[in-house]
């Protein structure tokens, strides 16, 4: 607040000039205190807002976790009063979450259980033959240049794949039984299946090449770092292995989940967990599933104080590897490139070698302009949904299993423009007047002439781009929402032409020192991207293209393609007929 004594005049030459000095200095006292105290109160009437956001964050947050901790005990209980629902829950969740299968092995599970019993009764999916490869080893010849294969025998590979099958067998028994600390399994009946043709009928189905029911006190008493794989799952454990499981010799299952009288629950198969909807929480841990498929260490953090990392990991692998730092964004919506800095000051503040930012979203091109050249990863959800089915794991986006390229046509506004719009505005040196276009274009031809937009045709049709009043330090600007460009556009390409009547002799020998500026709505710098230099002779140049990622992203590419015939020849080039 102001301090009256800072207002006190000392000098004057008579009284009354010094009464007049000390009654302005009350004045701008007054003023200056009534600013003040009227920009307090909007402070605190500012605060409260931000409190009261921020408490129905808290408060919505909670409800979250409180939601999950009630799921998780609700489950636990359930365990323990032995409802079938929540025993198959409990187990296929200990499968899905064990880190003890091969990347790209499948996890595809039908469960039900016997309370009476207490038996758990499953169809597990197994490696098909090509797991084990076709060639023994690969040996490269200097002098030919190549490298040559050699085969393995025919013999040996089915013996691996025997032993394979009879491997992810006991692994099965192995992983359940040693989640059951509530003691609710006294046996498990399990049958292996691979997805395939029946060879006697021709038909698609699950084709059965191992079956057992393994007793707890059976399997207990195994060491099964030291046993033979096929040996213990046909002699020790009772159970069948498919001779010929190379030709799908099928075996018949002891016991199906079907056949157990309660409900079947079916986990890995096309019914695949929206991500959208996913529990916050889950949603987490299958980030940090993922990371650690991948081969690293991940764990997720706690909800409060977590300091913006909702996951920690560590890659062990030298030099490259080291501490990562997991953000994790549920969005519908591109996220703003305000996250990625954050992430940044994330990485930053913990240490980490780099940060990485997971999305079921996209990211526009100013997250891409910012995270180009920092230890950053942006993961878009279509390369999300690709990595988990890569590594084993399942998800998709909505019911289309990705993101949908077409999204409602914004209008734009002649006062302010949408969230999903970037400002793109272009400077330069020198006092050459030019004119910048954009045009929306498949490869490098125009979708049509409505898609070339200049001073004469000022937005597309469906006003995904148009002109812009520039504002300094610009010289010309254009406004995009890339996310509303039609689905059949890949490249949006920005020139720059030489206004033949502002300087009908002039030519772009004095286009220097060019940046384009990439703005938010709100006018915010978000990144720069710095533009070739135009050349003695010539009229029209291309400064820059942004262009489509197969993962519906978008990058800058810098241009530099010059046109002595300025913008006629320059749009014609892009197959626009000039008249």
């Amino acid at each position: 607040m102001p301090n009256f004594d800072h207002y006190q005049v000392q000098s004057g030459w008579t009284a009354g000039r010094r009464a007049q000095a000390q009654a302005e200095a009350r004045a701008r006292f007054e003023r200056d205190w009534h600013a003040a105290q009227a920009a307090e109160a909007q402070r605190q009437q500012q605060l409260a807002a931000y409190q009261r956001e921020y408490q129905q964050w808290v408060d919505t947050q909670l409800a979250e976790v409180r939601r999950h901790n009630a799921n998780i005990v609700e489950l636990t209980e359930g365990v323990r009063r032995r409802d079938p629902d929540a025993v198959v829950d409990y187990f296929s969740a200990a499968l899905y979450a064990s880190t003890a299968w091969p990347e790209g092995f499948p996890r595809q599970v039908a469960a039900a259980y016997d309370s009476a019993a207490r038996q758990l009764v499953l169809d597990w999916e197994l490696p098909a033959y090509d797991v084990v490869p076709e060639a023994k080893s690969v040996r490269y010849m200097y002098a030919a240049d190549q490298h040559k294969e050699s085969p393995r025998p025919v013999t040996q590979r089915r013996a691996l794949y025997r032993e394979v099958l009879a491997q992810c067998m006991l692994l099965v028994l192995h992983e359940l039984f040693a989640a059951d600390e509530p003691g609710a399994l006294e046996s498990v009946t399990l049958n292996g299946f691979v997805d395939g043709h029946d060879p006697t009928t021709g038909r698609p189905g699950h084709i059965y090449l191992a079956t057992v029911m393994a007793p707890r006190s059976t399997f207990r008493d195994l060491h099964l770092a030291q046993v033979d794989a096929c040996s213990c799952l046909a002699d020790a454990l009772r159970g069948q292995l498919a001779a010929r499981p190379d030709q799908l010799t099928p075996v018949r299952p002891s016991r199906r989940p079907q056949e157990v009288g309660n409900r079947v629950v079916t986990h890995g198969s096309d019914e695949e967990p929206d991500l959208y909807e996913m529990d916050p929480v889950a949603f987490e841990n299958l980030v940090a599933d993922l990371f650690r498929a991948m081969g690293m260490q991940a764990v997720t953090t706690q909800r409060s104080n977590d300091g913006g990392v909702d996951v920690d990991a560590l890659d062990p692998t030298p030099i490259r590897g080291g501490k990562i730092v997991v953000q994790v964004k549920r969005y519908r919506n591109t996220v703003p490139p305000t996250a990625v800095r954050d992430l940044y000051g994330t990485v930053q503040d913990a240490g980490a070698n780099k940060g990485v930012l997971v999305t079921t979203s996209r990211f526009g091109p100013g997250s891409h302009t910012f995270a180009n050249g920092k230890p950053l990863e942006l993961i878009s959800g279509s390369e999300l949904v690709d990595l988990l089915h890569r590594h084993g794991l399942r998800g998709r986006l909505g019911d289309g299993g990705s993101q949908s390229g077409a999204q409602p046509t914004p209008t734009v506004p002649d006062t302010r423009l949408p969230d999903d719009y970037n400002v793109l505005g272009m400077s330069w040196s020198g006092s050459v007047t030019l004119d910048v276009c954009a045009l929306v274009c498949r490869g490098n031809r125009v979708l049509s002439d409505e898609h070339f937009v200049f001073f004469n045709n000022p937005q597309t049709p469906d006003g995904s781009v148009r002109t812009l009043s520039a504002t300094a330090p610009d010289k010309a600007a254009v406004c995009v929402s890339f996310d509303a460009l039609p689905d059949e556009a890949d490249r949006f390409v920005l020139v720059a032409a030489i206004d033949p009547e502002v300087n009908p002799d002039a030519d772009l020998s004095g286009f220097t020192d060019a940046c384009i500026r990439l703005l938010d709505p709100g006018m915010t710098e978000l990144g720069t991207l710095e533009v070739s230099d135009g050349r003695p002779g010539e009229t029209a140049l291309v400064l820059g293209s942004f262009r489509r990622r197969s993962n519906g992203d978008w990058d800058f590419v810098l241009g530099g393609k010059g046109y002595t015939g300025g913008l006629e020849e320059l749009v014609t080039d892009y197959g626009i007929e000039v008249e």
